[in-house]
């Protein structure tokens, strides 16, 4: 006698199961658009820390250089000053400016920064006083007294020094400046080399002076003048 013959149950297709899901379990198949987002916003995170990096390794670099080069005039950046007696900055700057100028650099020295409100004196007329008691000559002074920023005191000496002739200049502030007003000068029309004060930047300053120039090449340094000092 034959044995009767086991039923097999054909599976069913019903179209779901594996074919559905991919590899992310379904997901990325229906929002790839997600995992495109989050590359984007990865890659831009990646390339603002390398951007930024950069920038502060270029201002370390530029705050250990000295350009001092012969120029029409010397332009000193204004620093605190107290009822008419110079910051240890400012004199710093002044001491720097004057040695530039008895050794020939130049036949000018502009003295820039306006003052804080219940001053009674701006920085310019401090530096000013500060070098003609030490010999320098009035002829060869000039003020710029209305800026409140690194940006306002260069675009106005600019503009005075436009009129006399004058566009080469040498500038002089403290070490972790340098690139910033190198890039504030060349935005007001100004062909300028540095020549900092004698010293080594500080890291806070290096950092301050790194987030105000990767912003100031992005959106223009006439806007950053909260990071003036």
């Amino acid at each position: 006698m034959n044995a009767p013959a086991s039923a097999v149950a054909e599976p069913t297709d019903t179209g779901h199961g594996a074919s559905e899901a991919g590899p992310g379990g379904g997901t990325g198949l229906r929002h790839p658009w997600r995992r495109r987002a989050v590359i984007g916003v990865v890659l831009l995170g990646v390339l603002g820390v390398l951007y930024v990096a950069l920038t502060f390794v270029q201002v370390w670099q530029a705050s250990r250089q000295d350009h001092a080069e012969q120029a029409e005039a010397i332009v000193v950046l204004g620093a605190a000053q107290y009822d008419g007696r110079p910051s240890p900055a400012l004199e710093q700057r002044l001491d720097h400016a004057l040695e530039l100028y008895e050794a020939g650099l130049a036949p000018v020295i502009v003295v820039t920064g306006g003052r804080l409100e219940g001053d009674r004196f701006t920085e310019a007329t401090t530096g000013y006083n500060y070098l003609r008691d030490r010999g320098v000559p009035d002829e060869a002074i000039r003020k710029e007294v209305q800026g409140a920023s690194t940006y306002e005191s260069l675009a106005a000496t600019a503009r005075f020094l436009r009129d006399e002739g004058i566009s080469d200049v040498l500038l002089v502030s403290s070490p972790a400046h340098t690139l910033r007003l190198e890039g504030i000068a060349e935005a007001v029309g100004l062909q300028a080399t540095v020549s900092p004060t004698d010293g080594t930047a500080s890291l806070p300053s290096l950092l301050r002076e790194t987030a105000a120039v990767s912003l100031g090449r992005v959106i223009g340094y006439r806007r950053l003048e909260r990071f003036d000092t």
